[in-house]
């Protein structure tokens, strides 16, 4: 039932029982000036790293053959389903690819979140 008040107090109405209140605007925020963006710059390491330089000094056979020796070896504490972990990897992928946000553009595959609340809790990312 709807309570509608017939008082005519013009004393302040109660917080919102919303449970989306928390997605109200704040009254005051903090400036742009305060925001901590040091995470956003590239580690010093990599300055100096080139990366095809790198990439020419692999033997692809041997990756590929590490790749096929990695994913077709069960491992006691994570069994594969049928000797094989590719099926795992593509789930893994398209839950990591499926977390991504348009509008901020968080989440996705590129820093791990889903080991992290609240990715962790859906259950569709279970197991993984």
């Amino acid at each position: 039932a709807a309570y509608i008040s017939t008082s005519m107090s013009s004393a302040p109405a109660a917080p919102s029982k919303c449970p989306f209140r928390y997605m109200q605007k704040k009254s005051t925020s903090l400036p742009p000036s305060s925001l901590n963006l040091k995470c956003l710059s590239p580690t010093s390491y990599l300055n100096n790293y080139n990366y095809a330089t790198e990439f020419l000094s692999l033997s692809l056979p041997q990756v590929k053959a590490d790749l096929l020796q990695v994913i077709t070896t069960s491992q006691e504490w994570w069994p594969a389903d049928y000797n094989h972990y590719g099926p795992l990897m593509i789930r893994l992928a398209w839950h990591s690819a499926g977390t991504y946000r348009t509008y901020d553009g968080r989440g996705g595959a590129n820093s791990g979140n889903m080991r992290f609340a609240p990715l962790n809790s859906w259950p569709d990312n279970g197991n993984l």
